[in-house]
């Protein structure tokens, strides 16, 4: 199983999934220990938020899972159009979260995620003045 962690600065599993660049890859080893074995900084354009082709890297990386501490269900959609289950945790280290996803266990719940912008506007939308 191929695991992908959200992770800004290599170190703790961080949020906003559609807008990560960076993310720690890890496999179970022959033991079952839990190991990175890739890690993938993106440039500026390339984040998931921003990217909208069906070539984005993550995708040819044979992923199972993404883990993060918050994704819309716009990212949580389009991951699952490609085989890839995501998991939001309140979770801060990667190793760890990975290990207990490895294992099969829930992983502790993340904080609800919400938008501080919009997306999307209406067409027909009346403006008052």
């Amino acid at each position: 199983m191929r695991v992908a962690v959200t992770s800004q600065n290599f170190k703790t599993i961080t949020g906003h999934a559609g807008k990560t660049r960076r993310f720690m890859i890890f496999e179970a080893d022959t033991s079952g220990r839990t190991v990175e074995v890739e890690r993938l900084d993106l440039p500026a354009n390339m984040s998931l938020h921003d990217y909208h082709g069906e070539d984005h890297p993550l995708f040819s990386m044979r992923l199972n899972a993404i883990i993060t501490q918050g994704a819309g269900q716009g990212f949580v959609q389009r991951m699952a159009r490609h085989g890839i289950q995501v998991h939001a945790t309140s979770a801060v280290d990667p190793h760890e979260a990975v290990g207990v996803l490895l294992a099969g266990q829930p992983l502790p719940a993340a904080a609800p995620h919400s938008h501080d912008h919009d997306h999307h506007t209406t067409a027909g939308t009346h403006h008052h003045d």
